[in-house]
């Protein structure tokens, strides 16, 4: 699924379920040893899915250690994503010198839990998704939003090191071509020596789940 909302360029790969045979390099074990049995499985999990995407590009198997506020880190020249949410895990990675950055984000299709939407939602952005909602059916879009915010946050981080909070981007969805755009109300990203005020998404809502991809490619 999660390859469907990539460009050829970036390499992918999903897991519906948590093989129980993945094995951990030492120093990534050691960042999950005292976590519950689930978050050990998923990330495992998100980890061979990293490696199998990396394999992809024809890279062999590393470590992906967790970096600043839990980023992952790549092998040097790669960019990339990892994300999970009950019953999906996934990771995208590219060459660095094709791709500035990559953001990935799964969620469930179902609302936000109560009161969520008001630390997430600029007050446009409400009102849009009150027009999508009346709209007709489509997917919980308040969790869409949410989703491409952290899509939007994955992508970002790696191109400036700093927080990005959910007021710091007005997100725009476009229902009829699955995609978004980011508007970023914070300056400071650069990419290919120039600054970056949007990022531009797309986005999939597929049995019971929402998916959401950020990929910055260079200006031609």
């Amino acid at each position: 699924m999660i390859e469907e909302i990539l460009p050829a360029c970036v390499a992918s790969a999903e897991q519906f379920a948590d093989p129980p045979d993945i094995r951990l390099f030492a120093e990534e074990a050691a960042l999950v040893a005292t976590a519950v049995e689930k978050r050990r499985r998923e990330f495992a999990t998100g980890r061979d899915c990293a490696r199998r995407a990396l394999a992809a590009l024809g890279l062999p198997p590393v470590p992906i250690p967790r970096g600043e506020r839990g980023a992952p880190g790549w092998p040097p020249g790669i960019v990339g994503s990892i994300t999970h949410c009950a019953g999906f895990r996934a990771a995208a990675a590219a060459p660095a010198a094709a791709v500035h950055a990559v953001g990935l984000d799964a969620e469930p299709d179902q609302p936000l839990p109560a009161l969520v939407l008001g630390t997430v939602a600029l007050p446009p952005e409400r009102a849009m998704l009150r027009e999508l909602a009346a709209a007709g059916p489509g997917p919980c879009w308040d969790r869409l939003l949410f989703s491409a915010k952290e899509s939007v946050y994955k992508a970002w981080f790696p191109l400036t090191g700093r927080w990005l909070g959910f007021s710091g981007a007005a997100v725009t969805i476009s229902p009829a071509d699955g995609t978004f755009e980011a508007r970023l109300l914070v300056a400071g990203a650069m990419a290919g020596g120039r600054p970056v005020d949007r990022l531009a998404g797309r986005w999939l809502a597929r049995d019971g789940l929402i998916l959401t991809a950020v990929t910055l490619l260079p200006r031609r």
